[in-house]
């Protein structure tokens, strides 16, 4: 019998998940562009809706027992299984790789006497190594690693709210509700393609996908504050807070800790979706090869394009989501000849109306929501024709 994993397990994971430089910068980002007393609400309310969602596409791979991949081959057939796969191994290697970048920018910001690229090979060679030991052989390891990142975490935490007296930056354009609420929302929603490779493995389908999703929410949010907290201190450099702060040798440990357990997870389920593709492919190499890879990525100046970037992986996803959500709980997952092609089309649709609002100021409900709307209500029209023609025949 496969081994599963328990509620501790998960939690562990999808606490890890959330704890890394991109969701600090999010927070930066939010911070140095807007009012301080204008961030929380849009920034909750993005998490907790984008925690939602995460919840429940993480539900339909535990209830299968397939990873993320494999488990929206009932909506979207065979090809749009492998057309997301392929995509999401592109996103991943390239995600990683911003992941990468981001750990080595702060770790370099500590003054190590290392070069960028040296720094990028060796945060890769440790993800790398943790994917090839495999996370059932490494758990008693990773739980170690997050209780004591979690506690520098704290301590600051602790440390910038004792320093923080708040500097606005007052050159930064003004971001609007939905601006805000579109940066919050983007994080878990990245993760969307991802979360079923974990709670595939679970003792208990619906609790471990509950608490994943509540982990990952709940240390997203405190990554985002520390962000909020980092312009607090008068600097949008993560880097320059941790020494403000007072912390040497603990900021780089957070820094490398950070990068490395997100990255494992990433990197872990490039392996997985690679397998939804060619089955024979060994998800621990390919793994590794993903981590090689990204850290060239990384080092090429990927960090350039980091917001667009995520954008861009939200505009993919999230549409795909709605199709997934409309047809597994609402259309029993049937997966006709038709219903494919018209899955397909639901989430071009959103894709579009994603590309077409994501540049517009501040828009009513924000890209994400409104693709997700229009691809859902196609999906779910598709199903209320199918069963009206079911009942006349």
């Amino acid at each position: 019998m496969k081994n599963r994993t328990g509620l501790f397990t998960n939690a562990v994971i999808w606490f890890g998940v959330a704890i890394s430089v991109s969701e600090i910068q999010a927070g930066v980002q939010i911070a140095s562009a807007a009012p301080i007393n204008s961030i929380w609400i849009p920034l909750i309310l993005g998490h907790v809706i984008g925690g939602i969602l995460l919840f429940s596409v993480g539900l339909i791979g535990a209830r299968l027992r397939v990873n993320a991949m494999e488990s929206i081959r009932s909506t979207f057939g065979n090809f749009g299984s492998k057309f997301f796969a392929g995509l999401n191994v592109m996103q991943l290697i390239a995600w990683v790789a911003v992941l990468n970048a981001q750990g080595a920018l702060a770790l370099m910001g500590l003054n190590l006497p290392i070069s960028f690229p040296a720094t990028c090979f060796i945060l890769a060679i440790l993800v790398a190594i943790w994917v090839f030991i495999g996370l059932q052989r490494s758990s008693k390891v990773t739980t170690v690693v997050m209780i004591v990142l979690t506690m520098l975490l704290i301590v600051l935490s602790v440390k910038l709210s004792g320093i923080n007296t708040f500097h606005p930056m007052a050159d930064s354009p003004m971001l609007g509700f939905w601006n805000i609420f579109e940066i919050s929302i983007a994080m878990p929603v990245s993760w969307l393609p991802v979360i079923s490779d974990y709670t595939k493995d679970a003792q208990k389908p619906v609790k471990a996908t509950t608490v994943s999703a509540l982990a990952y929410t709940i240390a997203s949010l405190w990554m985002y504050f520390i962000g909020v907290a980092v312009v607090g201190v008068g600097t949008t450099d993560i880097s320059q807070a941790i020494l403000i702060s007072g912390l040497g040798v603990q900021g780089v440990i957070i820094m490398v800790l950070s990068t490395v357990t997100t990255n494992f997870l990433a990197t872990n389920s490039a392996g997985e979706s690679a397998k939804a593709i060619f089955n024979r492919l060994n998800p621990k190499v390919t793994g590794v090869i993903v981590s090689i890879l990204s850290a060239l990525l990384a080092i090429s100046g990927i960090m350039d394009h980091y917001i667009g970037f995520l954008y861009l992986i939200t505009s993919v996803f999230a549409p795909m989501a709605a199709v997934l959500l409309v047809s597994f709980y609402l259309g029993n997952g049937n997966n006709e000849t038709g219903d494919w092609y018209f899955n397909i089309f639901a989430w071009l649709v959103g894709f579009i109306i994603y590309q077409a609002t994501v540049n517009l100021d501040s828009i009513l409900l924000g890209p994400t929501l409104l693709s997700v709307i229009a691809s859902g209500t196609l999906a779910y029209i598709w199903i209320k024709i199918k069963k009206k023609k079911f009942c006349n025949f």
